[in-house]
């Protein structure tokens, strides 16, 4: 089992922060708190990104969705045009769209990009958010809907007619007439009692936030277990940041510099915002730190800053390049193949890790092959000038 490794495109807005752009303040356009080094994320910086992960070999791309992101379908089909390889992991929510027309986009989405399609299915924790988008149904009735849509779908993309008949869906005579080709893989994540069997019937991989090494074998036991009973067999993927460099020294500077721009009232109403989540996976980020600066680092080279102030993955690896590749390699003993990776800026980090850390796994045996240069030319070495 080889390491499949993937980027992010931080559709939300990047910079040399961990201050989000929006600070959690209220929607109020120019009231919201300015925050200094802010990218926006034009379409033209988000082809920069994608361009570097494909140089550098990452798989593929993780795209958001929320509030406060671009759209996720429309965002990485304009960047397909930019790059030729690169396959787009997009995040969508069940609960917004109809899963006969959401099987029906990713076999157009698999036509028009010669089938780079990944999709990442985001059940939704925060209620709040939910219903900006119309969705009022609680956390457990959110993931019984998902395990209809992802019936329904899968019903669709057999390419023959089908009924279906749900407490959430409907559906008549169903057909999605040109099926996709590949049919793409379904990401899925989800740390609540509801969200374990909807994994493992659905899931061909399960992905978990970077939690250390022994509360992610948990999670890989449980829901492999579920799968078993189902008679199937799910892949696991995490989910971390990076912040890799030459040496631990620098790595380190590096993330208590991102915590520079961190007041005691930016972390305070982050950590309240984050504590109203009915994620169970969000609690248990927020479970890693506790709001404090203190002890950051919960494992070697595993450090929880990023969750002060920012919601979702709250964990990154941090550390020299064979440190890093070392943690990567300790997932992967675990039965982690997919590692779903960012770090801030996104452009910059791509470089560090795929320049420091990609070699280095390749050398351990865990990707299939050696990463080409930029290009596919090779790479000229000054020789005493």
């Amino acid at each position: 089992m080889t390491v499949h490794l993937h980027w992010f495109l931080p559709t939300g807005g990047d910079g040399r922060t961990l201050v989000d752009r929006h600070a959690y303040a209220p929607n109020t356009g120019g009231a919201n708190r300015t925050v200094k080094g802010v990218r926006p994320p034009d379409i033209e910086y988000l082809a920069q990104i994608a361009k570097a992960a494909e140089q550098l070999g990452f798989e593929g791309v993780l795209t958001p969705t929320g509030t406060w992101c671009e759209d996720a379908w429309l965002t990485t089909v304009a960047l397909a045009q930019h790059t030729e390889r690169l396959k787009f992991l997009v995040a969508f929510r069940p609960g917004v769209i109809s899963p006969a027309l959401a099987a029906q986009m990713a076999a157009t989405y698999q036509r028009v990009t010669r089938g780079r399609l990944l999709l990442n299915v985001v059940t939704g924790g925060d209620s709040s958010e939910q219903r900006r988008f119309g969705d009022h149904l609680d956390h457990d009735r959110r993931y019984a809907r998902t395990d209809e849509f992802l019936s329904v779908v899968r019903q669709a993309w057999a390419g023959r007619p089908y009924d279906f008949d749900g407490e959430h869906y409907q559906i008549e005579d169903g057909l999605t007439a040109l099926p996709p080709d590949p049919v793409p893989p379904l990401f899925f994540g989800g740390s609540s009692a509801a969200a374990g069997p909807v994994a493992a019937r659905h899931a061909d991989v399960y992905l978990t936030w970077g939690e250390p090494p022994a509360q992610v074998k948990e999670k890989i036991d449980w829901i492999r277990s579920l799968a078993e009973r189902e008679g199937r067999t799910v892949r696991f993927g995490a989910r971390l940041h990076t912040i890799s460099r030459d040496s631990s020294a620098e790595a380190w500077s590096t993330a208590y510099r991102l915590l520079d721009d961190l007041d005691a009232e930016t972390i305070a109403a982050a950590q309240a915002a984050l504590g109203r989540s009915e994620s169970v996976g969000q609690q248990r980020m927020v479970a890693l730190h506790g709001g404090s600066r203190d002890k950051l680092e919960i494992y070697p080279n595993l450090w929880a800053g990023v969750g002060l102030v920012r919601g979702g993955a709250g964990t990154a690896l941090v550390g020299s390049h064979a440190e890093v590749a070392e943690r990567i390699e300790e997932y992967h003993a675990l039965g982690v193949e997919h590692f779903v990776l960012s770090g801030y800026p996104h452009l910059e980090e791509a470089y560090w890790f795929g320049e420091g850390v990609i070699p280095e796994l390749a050398a351990r045996g865990l990707l299939e092959q050696a990463p080409k240069a930029a290009g596919g030319s090779p790479l000229l070495v000054a020789s005493g000038r």
